[in-house]
């Protein structure tokens, strides 16, 4: 009867207190990798393509979630007029913009040439 008792205490085991804690570590450890590997990068994409979507203006080529290439014409507050081809146009919500190709470029200033030293001005 007595090794049966000895086997039924709790013995040499660790001290109640730490071993709550020490349970979750390991816990708090994954939801910190989760956080920096997964939820931290995907909202920043979310913000860069947020700012993408409120930048859009008349002449940026865009590509919608559709899969329509096209270039846009017009902007309203919600919805983008799409050129898909030559005098095809449509209209589209500014969310399902998915990606910018090209932004227009800004006006051109006219460059002055200049003369050579060399040439001084005979032809």
């Amino acid at each position: 009867m007595e090794i049966a008792y000895a086997m039924g205490q709790g013995g040499a085991g660790a001290p109640g207190g730490s071993g709550g804690f020490a349970s979750f570590i390991p816990l708090i450890l994954m939801f910190v990798i989760f956080y920096f590997l997964l939820i931290r990068p995907q909202q920043k994409k979310t913000k860069e393509h947020r700012q993408m979507i409120d930048n859009l203006k008349t002449g940026d080529r865009i590509i919608t979630s559709g899969g329509l290439h096209g270039r846009i014409t017009g902007v309203t507050e919600n919805a983008l007029t799409v050129e898909i081809a030559e005098k095809v146009r449509v209209k589209v919500n500014r969310s399902s913009v998915s990606a910018l190709m090209q932004t227009t470029p800004p006006p051109a200033t006219p460059k002055k040439e200049k003369k050579d030293k060399a040439d001084n001005g005979k032809v």
